[in-house]
């Protein structure tokens, strides 16, 4: 069995909940038949979160890492393409920690690529009728932070093992009438997609997913 982890943050910024955690559990209790995956809830915190990762790679040994978080605002689930070396929080962590302009990892380079097919993964997870684009830009927040901190540590320790994040809109709980939605089942159907999608697509599609601004 291929073993594959997943995480997803604990709530922050005043919700109650937190889709992407609620998603990840969900792929995890359906239990799938065709590879292995653990799960692991992040702190919404910047100086714990990298090392709870870690400790969480070392404990489950995968050779595909997706982390997931909650893109209030967006309307569909949005594999990330590029992480960036930069901390500016515009509101504190869950330890009320707000760093600005700080880097993940100092001396680090300016990026990293996902090393999932982001293309084939969005192109798929649509192909089940479920809202999906390519994001190019994960924020400057926590998840950009694990994204970065993810990556950094594949490229420097673990070439062998391939990773990358995802976004999932807030749930209809969340949203109210004043954003956009995806019911949390939903999220765990497209995190399943994605997660077949990388483990079997090692070229991604050459097909146009850039944005004008």
């Amino acid at each position: 069995m291929r073993r594959v982890l997943l995480t997803g943050f604990t709530p922050f910024g005043g919700e109650a909940v937190n889709p992407s955690w609620q998603a990840v559990r969900l792929v995890a209790q359906n239990a799938p038949e065709d590879y292995e995956v653990a799960v692991s809830e992040l702190p919404c915190d910047f100086e714990s979160s990298l090392p709870e990762l870690r400790t969480a790679i070392e404990r489950h040994r995968p050779e595909l890492v997706v982390c997931a978080g909650q893109a209030g605002g967006r309307a569909a689930v949005t594999p990330e393409r590029i992480a960036v070396n930069l901390q500016d929080a515009r509101i504190p962590d869950n330890a009320g920690r707000q760093p600005v302009d700080v880097p993940v990892v100092p001396d680090g380079p300016v990026g990293y690529f996902s090393t999932l097919p982001v293309k084939a993964c969005a192109a798929a997870i649509a192909a089940e009728g479920l809202p999906a684009e390519v994001s190019h830009t994960a924020g400057t927040f926590v998840c950009n932070h694990v994204f970065y901190g993810l990556m950094h540590l594949l490229a420097t320790e673990l070439p062998d093992v391939r990773g990358g994040f995802v976004h999932v809109p807030f749930s209809p709980e969340q949203a109210g009438q004043r954003h956009p939605s995806l019911p949390v089942e939903e999220c765990a159907r497209a995190l399943d997609v994605l997660v077949r999608t990388a483990l079997t697509t090692q070229t991604d599609l050459p097909v146009p997913a850039g944005t004008l601004h």
